[in-house]
């Protein structure tokens, strides 16, 4: 047997319940999984160290997970109806996604060090938490942990409004007092 046929029979069912995990559709997990091994016929061979050979798989897995997703929601295989065609998003709403983007980054330029970086080495840069895990010399649950942790401190971030908000803000009470608003 062929050292791509042992890889196949070892690996093929974990990757295939993590691809489902991910996009919850048997075709679309079986498609995945492929496109694994397929990248793997074509660059495995790059790869010194034959232990790491699961991980680089699910690695693999994912980043093509996360690949396709960014593909299907720039193209779709659907016929344009006149209701889609209407929803299509406008200029305005691509400026207002892309300055969501902008200030994403900028909020995440303001978190501590201790959660901005697995955030980036995660969604920048599409990092295994096993890889955050080296890279930063902490353990996985740790890595776990400040993601969870960052993710929520960024949507709070988000949520509160612009961070050129000033602090100090006047309420009017519909009763007609003004209020000094400390936030």
């Amino acid at each position: 047997m062929s050292e791509f046929q042992d890889l196949v029979d070892a690996h093929y069912q974990a990757l295939y319940r993590f691809g489902m995990s991910l996009t919850r559709n048997t075709d679309k997990a079986a498609d995945l999984v492929q496109e694994t091994f397929c990248i793997w016929a074509a660059k495995g061979g790059q790869l010194n160290d034959r232990s790491k050979a699961k991980t680089w798989l699910f690695t693999t897995l994912h980043r093509e997970f996360l690949s396709q997703r960014r593909r299907a929601s720039k193209f779709s295989d659907e016929p344009i109806d006149e209701e889609s065609a209407a929803a299509v998003e406008s200029p305005e709403d691509h400026a207002d996604r892309q300055m969501d983007g902008h200030r994403a980054l900028e909020l995440l330029g303001e978190l501590d060090e201790m959660y901005r970086a697995p955030l980036a080495l995660f969604y920048l840069q599409q990092h295994s938490y096993k890889e955050i895990a080296e890279i930063l010399d902490v353990p996985i649950g740790t890595v776990m942990s400040r993601l969870s942790r960052g993710k929520e401190m960024l949507r709070r971030k988000m949520t509160a409004g612009p961070s050129s908000a000033p602090k100090n803000i006047l309420r009017i009470d519909p009763t007609g007092g003004l209020h000094q608003h400390h936030g």
